[in-house]
């Protein structure tokens, strides 16, 4: 017997709804069944590439690669019009409708949400992601994040994350979940056991949640039931690692047998559907992901997906061979006959709870213009500097130097801090810096401003020739302090450095000179993060530390008037930014 309930939450389907999925899947060719169990990314908004994934491989989803409103809008009317079966289309509206489409509106992201310590924003957050993503067709996103960020070290959910209390991040996810349902939109709450314990990163290694299973019921576990129980449609499965748990269903499985959620029929199946319960529709996380690929072949690891639990498959790698994969998995009999119609149920029984399956295919978008209409709307804008305000946390305050005013502090010196250079952080990151914003509006404000420059980047400027002797002088040409102190009144120390696998402050070797804030006791100094909110550990001598949360521009200015005692510093830091060490407080 299936276990799928189609009147029960997160569906609540009528019988006529419940005999729409029923009859769907009967019409179904296997074929067609199989290619349910996807979610293509696509890789062109071309309605030749489109109708193409449509009629070769019959998917039964969606999550594209955002782009501008009016482009989303165009591709996703050429999907559902051109798809036998509506499609869920989901977009990754973590922060806000910016996620749907680049010229959607961020609200702020979790960590600042948190920050701002008011379930309202958090509401605020998914209102507007559903607004903007349903107007260009979207139904389904893969949020809120759910992850509790117990590790400083984790290299995912650094600023992605509500906090570290279990109680607040439940609390603003199920605003946000009433938030972006109000538009029609099936959240997703990831990623699926929980993120936040390990500090390795799925894309790239293992990652383990190392709880106990008491443990995991007091935190996960707690956020998990309480979104399940208020009717949480879907959930993301991560390729976490939950021991304790797979143990506790399964006490004879080996250290080497141990599985991904995504694999695990313990984890996805035994837990989450038996013991808390949920009886919505589960999709894992990206399949590229070494989490994943390190587990098993390609060619069992899909079905297995299926078989543990999962209802969704997140992308092609290659779509004729994972297709293939797949049909020959349900041959194999590794997904079952009623493991792959109770995935087809759920699936299907999203669809209908969205009420796809009552619109004709020309009518499952709104009118173009209307659509247009709800992107970006100045009162949706507006939030942005809103929860700016109420997020930017004053951590660390151990020096008399407020409010900071030209009159005071004239000359400031900024020091751009630096992580690890490169990597796609860096390529999709903002093209302006921190400093270059942080400079204009400080000098708007009438301070005469420098950025410093490193000892590496004037060396770099050298002839090629001359480059070895200048390194090898750099310890030999320390400088008085009188240079730092005879010449600035303030030294403001900004760090953007973008979250990754290293996210830690890199000190250049040339100590002594201004990169390193090592003269704290000389001239007045401030150690501001603009993205990561554990610097802190890297530069526990500093007396006056803010957490920003993010380099935008128009947080920036926000940052710059609670510099000068404009507006009061009201965020409460919702993780613990001094990062469990004693000299980080002193």
């Amino acid at each position: 017997m299936t276990r799928v309930n189609l009147k029960a939450m997160p569906y609540n389907l009528t019988d006529a709804d419940i005999q729409w999925v029923e009859d769907t899947i009967q019409s179904m060719t296997m074929e067609e069944k199989i290619g349910q169990l996807f979610v293509n990314m696509g890789s062109s908004r071309t309605k030749e590439y489109l109708t193409e994934m449509l009629n070769n491989y019959h998917i039964g989803a969606v999550r594209y690669n955002p782009g501008k409103a009016e482009e989303v809008y165009e591709q996703n009317k050429i999907l559902q019009e051109n798809s036998k079966i509506p499609l869920l289309i989901a977009a990754n509206t973590e922060a806000g409708g910016n996620g749907a489409c680049i010229d959607g509106t961020e609200v702020g992201l979790e960590v600042k949400i948190g920050a701002a310590h008011d379930e309202k924003w958090a509401y605020e957050m998914g209102r507007v992601s559903g607004v903007e993503a349903s107007a260009i067709g979207c139904n389904w996103s893969f949020a809120p994040i759910v992850d509790i960020n117990y590790n400083w070290r984790n290299p995912i959910i650094s600023s992605r994350s509500f906090g570290s209390d279990p109680d607040l991040v439940l609390k603003l996810s199920l605003a946000y979940m009433k938030g972006i349902q109000e538009s029609g939109i099936a959240p997703a709450a990831k990623h699926w056991p929980g993120d936040g314990i390990d500090e390795r990163d799925q894309h790239l290694s293992f990652s383990v949640n190392s709880l106990s299973t008491e443990e995991w019921d007091a935190t996960y576990g707690k956020v998990y039931q309480g979104l399940i129980d208020a009717g949480l449609p879907s959930i993301m499965a991560g390729h976490i690692h939950l021991p304790a748990y797979q143990r506790h269903f399964n006490p004879g499985v080996k250290d080497e047998e141990l599985l991904p959620a995504t694999l695990s029929k313990e984890i996805t199946t035994d837990l989450l559907r038996g013991k808390l319960g949920f009886n919505g529709v589960v999709v894992t996380d990206a399949s590229h992901m070494l989490g994943l690929t390190g587990a098993m072949k390609r060619s069992k690891l899909i079905p297995t997906a299926i078989a543990a639990g999962c209802d969704l498959f997140l992308f092609f790698n290659d779509p004729d061979e994972d297709f293939g994969y797949m049909m020959d998995g349900y041959k194999e009999g590794i997904i079952t006959e009623e493991r792959l119609q109770e995935a087809l149920e759920r699936i299907l029984g999203l669809k209908a709870k969205l009420g796809l399956h009552h619109k004709a295919k020309t009518e499952i978008l709104p009118p173009k213009e209307e659509a247009m209409a709800k992107i970006g709307l100045p009162e949706n804008k507006a939030l942005f500097k809103q929860v700016a305000d109420q997020a930017i946390t004053l951590v660390k305050d151990k020096q008399d130097i407020w409010p900071i005013t030209p009159e005071k502090y004239k000359r400031v010196l900024l020091v751009d801090v630096k992580g690890v250079q490169g990597g796609f952080g860096a390529l999709i990151g903002s093209k302006e810096k921190a400093v270059d914003i942080m400079k204009e509006l400080l000098e708007a404000q009438g301070f005469q401003v420098s950025i410093w420059e490193s000892t590496e980047e004037k060396i770099m400027k050298l002839p090629e020739d001359e480059r070895a002797a200048a390194i090898a002088n750099v310890y030999a040409q320390k400088r008085p302090i009188s240079e730092l102190t005879d010449n600035y009144d303030l030294i403001i120390n900004l760090a953007s450095v973008n979250p990754g696998t290293v996210q830690r402050i890199v000190w250049p070797a040339s100590k002594g000179t201004p990169d390193i804030p090592f003269y704290i006791h000389e001239v007045p100094t401030i150690f501001i993060s603009v993205q990561y909110p554990y610097h802190l550990a890297d530069v526990p001598q500093v007396k006056t530390y803010i957490n920003a949360y993010d380099s935008r521009k128009a947080n920036l200015e926000v940052l710059v008037e609670k510099l000068m005692g404009k507006s009061e510093f009201k965020g409460v830091s919702p993780v613990d930014a001094y990062c469990g060490f004693v000299d980080t407080h002193i």
